[in-house]
């Protein structure tokens, strides 16, 4: 079974393939998607961060703008969330991928906002770096609710320049030449990922 990891900085488009990614029957996992249900009511974040961030537990579920105000600014915060988050989010990757290769699986797919800068790269045999032009990008997060230039900023600053994760991608996926042309891209990634995987089988 071939892992293919899949990112990009804010913006860039890494929702849609996802999408287009499962339209092609592959599986993906959605490290985001995961946080979102460790934060849930009944999720299994919910009690160490009540711990560890007194307040910012509202109806039993974490109150993501509440808990981002607290470790947006603090990376010691941040730091002491991550090793939280993490393990549970790494737990649910290999809870994952043991499925998929008992369903013998031949590709799948990684879907992890900050795969290089969190190392988890390594853990793939290839990876997909969505793209688009910068002021592609900030039209899209600007049009969502809540986002500022200034906010912004700051998340671009704690992730990897797009420059750099596409030097590093195995795959480039232009998002920003319409879904048709993405979408073409994907697939041949796809195709030549489920190749090598029969090569070695």
């Amino acid at each position: 079974m071939r892992i293919l990891g899949l990112t990009g900085s804010i913006g860039m488009g890494k929702t849609t393939a996802a999408a287009m990614l499962r339209r092609l029957r592959v599986p993906v996992h959605d490290a985001d998607a995961t946080v979102h249900a460790l934060f849930a009511p009944g999720g299994a974040a919910v009690a160490a961060v009540d711990a560890a961030f007194p307040g910012v537990v509202k109806d039993g579920a974490v109150d993501r703008k509440a808990l981002g105000a607290v470790v947006f600014s603090d990376s010691v915060a941040l730091k002491r969330l991550e090793a939280i988050v993490h393990p549970l989010v790494r737990a649910a990757e290999r809870r994952f991928l043991a499925r998929c290769r008992r369903l013998r699986q031949s590709l799948v797919v990684l879907d992890v906002p900050l795969l290089f800068e969190g190392g988890g790269w390594k853990n793939c045999d290839k990876v997909a770096v969505v793209t688009a032009p910068a002021f592609l990008q900030a039209q899209r997060v600007l049009a969502r609710p809540g986002m500022t230039e200034e906010r912004l900023k700051a998340i671009l600053a704690k992730q990897m320049p797009d420059v750099e994760k596409r030097k590093r991608a195995d795959f480039v996926i232009q998002t920003g030449l319409g879904k048709a042309f993405a979408l073409r891209r994907l697939r041949a990634a796809v195709a030549m990922m489920k190749r090598q995987d029969n090569d070695h089988g």
